[in-house]
């Protein structure tokens, strides 16, 4: 009987488990992705985030920890003795023996900061550590974004490699028919068809490396998303859509404001100039009250050590004032200082670092629109070219050599295309982390 129920508890927790994991896939997204999609996921289940969400739970939970130092510090705690030997003392003529074998003492105190330069500094800087600790998770969002969508478009860039690969192997398999088919006639020799066949093999090949390359693009994409390994999905990407929002010399004004990291340190730079007065404030007094209620215990007997209390309360307060302390705080004073003076220096440096930043990432972009329309222009003429000489070599004008560097030069133009075009996409997400604008 006990097997039974054993094995029924066991099902019940198999079948519950396995809906729980059901209805947690249920709500991964599947089937055909956009980069929207993709993106939105990976800013909720991407590692790095998470492990930010984190940071920041456990700094919260720091910070509610030192401020807890303002609320009233309730202890309590007891003791027991057995003098083996008691105390002994003679007064005039007599000895005297001072207190009881047993004795015992229950202690209930509670104490309350009234001015503490610990507490008094958790209290000013909390603001900003959440404030920094919000910005550490909106510098892992926006690295996110940056990553996931680069690492969409090559999975993109192989795809549209594989289709032009795949429209020049559907090419290169007609003419290699073709060209066998006229050695085999007796119009032609041998090398129109053996060079229709290195070139296939060639393009094979390169078909081959491209597609090999999905399985690893796609776990690199999933791993930077948090996306489970059980399961899969593709992507889909409007080109036409974001090819026609392109546009050469377009950028907003760089404020340096907008970076996280000047935020950051910004914000880093707010906790130094409160830690310098921290330390100034080493100077001040440290004043807090408390109230005691103790009871005592005495006996001859331990049977009988509780019987009895003889209590004792007391109610005060503590005040230390440093008087010297051989010249630490005027050194820590000066260190301090000395902080705030070093992120001066570090915020303006940064903010150098982010204008070449911003400069780089224009004239990149700038330059990358500018080389993929050159490019774009390259491979009409190049297809028009190849058309021209596969009507020629049809018509017998053109030599077969002509035909395939015609369809090299093409090939080459295609893949140059739409490698120029994802350099374009890549750079202007690069420009757009320069300038702070990802959401």
């Amino acid at each position: 009987m006990f097997k039974k129920r054993l094995l029924l508890v066991s099902l019940s927790i198999l079948l519950l488990s396995k809906a729980a994991y059901s209805q947690e896939e249920s709500t991964v997204p599947q089937g055909v992705l956009t980069l929207d999609q993709v993106v939105e996921f990976a800013l909720e289940r991407s590692p790095i985030i998470r492990q930010a969400q984190l940071d920041r739970e456990i700094g919260d939970r720091n910070i509610k920890s030192n401020l807890a130092d303002w609320y009233p510090q309730i202890t309590a705690s007891a003791a027991g003795a057995y003098n083996i030997k008691l105390q002994q003392q003679i007064i005039g003529d007599q000895l005297i023996t001072f207190g009881q074998p047993y004795n015992s003492n229950i202690l209930l105190q509670a104490d309350q900061t009234l001015f503490n330069r610990d507490q008094l500094f958790a209290s000013k800087s909390s603001k900003y550590y959440r404030q920094q600790l919000h910005q550490v998770i909106e510098d892992a969002r926006i690295n996110t974004v940056v990553d996931v969508s680069k690492a969409f478009y090559s999975i993109l860039l192989s795809e549209e490699q594989l289709n032009i690969l795949d429209q020049n192997l559907d090419r290169l398999e007609k003419q290699y028919k073709d060209a066998y088919s006229r050695f085999d006639a007796g119009l032609v020799d041998k090398t129109d068809y053996q060079r229709a066949s290195i070139a296939l093999t060639n393009v094979k090949s390169d078909r081959n490396r491209v597609a090999n390359s999905f399985d690893a693009k796609y776990d690199y994409l999933k791993q930077l998303m948090g996306y489970p390994d059980s399961l899969d999905f593709r992507i889909e990407f409007d080109l036409e859509g974001a090819a026609g929002n392109i546009g050469g010399n377009a950028a907003d004004p760089l404020v340096l404001e907008n970076r996280i990291e000047y935020q950051l340190l910004k914000t880093q730079q707010t906790l130094n100039e409160i830690q310098t007065g921290y330390e100034k404030w080493n100077y001040l007094p440290q004043l807090s009250a408390y109230y005691r209620y103790n009871w005592n215990y005495f006996s001859q007997d331990f049977s009988n050590l509780y019987n009895t209390a003889y209590p004792i309360s007391a109610v005060g307060l503590n005040l230390s004032i440093p008087i010297f302390q051989g010249g630490k705080r005027v050194h820590k004073v000066k260190a301090a200082e000395l902080q705030v003076e070093r992120g001066n220096v570090e915020i303006e440096n940064l903010g150098n670092q982010i204008k070449t930043e911003y400069s780089t990432a224009l004239a990149d972009y700038n330059s990358s629109i500018y080389e993929w329309q050159l490019i774009r222009e390259n491979m009409e003429m190049a297809e028009e070219v190849y058309n021209i000489i596969k009507m020629q070599y049809d018509e017998g004008i053109k030599a077969y050599v002509d035909l395939v560097v015609a369809e090299t030069d093409l090939q080459t133009a295609q893949i140059n295309h739409i490698n120029a075009f994802y350099q374009v996409l890549e750079d202007k997400l690069d420009l757009e982390k320069a300038l702070g604008t990802i959401n």
